[in-house]
């Protein structure tokens, strides 16, 4: 146990739903993201119940994002600009996807209760905002910054590939997650190549396409 953690009973409402949320998330496994699994990841940590019911009070969706969150500042911790100084891009977004789905590693079940939840009418606009965080998040892990319109498709197409990958990752019963982890690699390589071909279109010293030069070599074939 670390000496210098502040007491459970000392944190703040925001401190208190990060703390929870991972043993809420193993407790969900059997309990589905209810009032069960809050008051026994409570009883776990040592928290109040009714002020940890005060720390989630909209319900399960608020259970399903404190725990997305507790997984951003992980990752943040683990990827300082030191680590991923010497790896190029691709390595970067590989490694920060990985860290994220080993994060929740043994917790699937809960995972798969999460993204039914996520997806459900009345909670698209929410689930659609924090996947988008979660994406500029591991974006500005990687070094990037963009500030044009590759901001924004950046962000879209990897938030894309992650929800892909979690989809594929909830019913991944390969040995070591094989599965997964090499649909990762074929999205990534896929988005690599997207890049590379859009870069070159939009470079404006290429060889543009000109009617009159094409017309004047048929007239006068290159000798």
């Amino acid at each position: 146990m670390d000496e210098t953690a502040p007491d459970i009973a000392d944190l703040t409402l925001d401190e208190l739903r990060l703390a929870l949320a991972p043993a809420i998330a193993d407790a969900a496994i059997f309990d589905g993201w209810s009032d069960e699994a809050l008051v026994m990841a409570a009883e776990q940590m040592g928290a109040d119940v009714d002020v940890a019911r005060l720390a989630f009070k909209v319900g399960a969706m608020e259970m399903i994002i404190a725990w997305i969150e507790a997984v951003d500042f992980a990752m943040a911790a683990a990827f300082p600009e030191e680590v991923v100084a010497e790896m190029k891009i691709r390595e970067r977004i590989r490694a920060l996807v990985q860290f994220r789905l080993d994060a929740v590693a043994g917790q699937e079940e809960a995972l798969r209760r999460a993204l039914a939840i996520m997806a459900m009418p009345q909670n698209i606009a929410r689930s659609t905002k924090r996947g988008w965080q979660t994406a500029d998040l591991m974006w500005r892990l990687a070094g990037d910054t963009a500030t044009d319109y590759n901001h924004y498709t950046k962000r879209a197409i990897l938030a894309s590939i992650y929800g892909a990958t979690l989809a594929v990752f909830v019913d991944d019963q390969s040995e070591g997650k094989a599965d997964t982890r090499a649909f990762l690699d074929r999205r990534i390589d896929g988005v690599m190549q997207f890049e590379k071909v859009k870069a070159k279109w939009l470079n404006p010293e290429r060889e543009s396409f000109s009617v009159t030069r094409f017309l004047g070599r048929l007239r006068y074939p290159a000798r």
